[in-house]
């Protein structure tokens, strides 16, 4: 059966130990943060066409979670520079790593919230 319904985006929901931590985190990276109305452990960041969920999650472990998302942008050295440079002043250091080319036709990069939450971001390479 053929679906009909015309998908618009998806949006990933990472799990967090601090929403006002992460709120924070996310706005410092150039995110619109605003908490859900009426739920103080629930929160949504909005770049672009991006959008992320942060549920705050006791006794989630950074070491092992495995939350992530694929992000496409137009240019990842500059995301990369941008987030580094955010990452590296903040007081919660969160690791980007500088983008690579691959084989498969991207240069991709990482970047790793306080909670273990992964964003792979790339472009393709022309």
């Amino acid at each position: 059966m053929v679906n009909s319904v015309a998908f618009e985006q998806i949006a990933p929901v990472f799990p967090v130990l601090d929403v006002e931590r992460s709120i924070r985190h996310y706005a410092a990276l150039g995110f619109e943060v605003a908490k859900y109305d009426g739920d103080e452990d629930y929160a949504y960041a909005k770049l672009g066409n991006i959008r992320i969920h942060l549920w705050q999650a006791p006794g989630i472990d950074p070491e092992t979670n495995f939350s992530s998302a694929f992000i496409e942008v137009d240019d990842a050295d500059a995301l990369a520079a941008q987030w580094k440079a955010v990452s590296d002043a903040a007081e919660i250091r969160c690791p980007t790593s500088l983008p690579v080319d691959t084989e498969y036709g991207l240069r991709e990069g990482a970047h790793v919230d306080p909670d273990g939450n992964l964003m792979r971001f790339a472009h393709k390479i022309a």
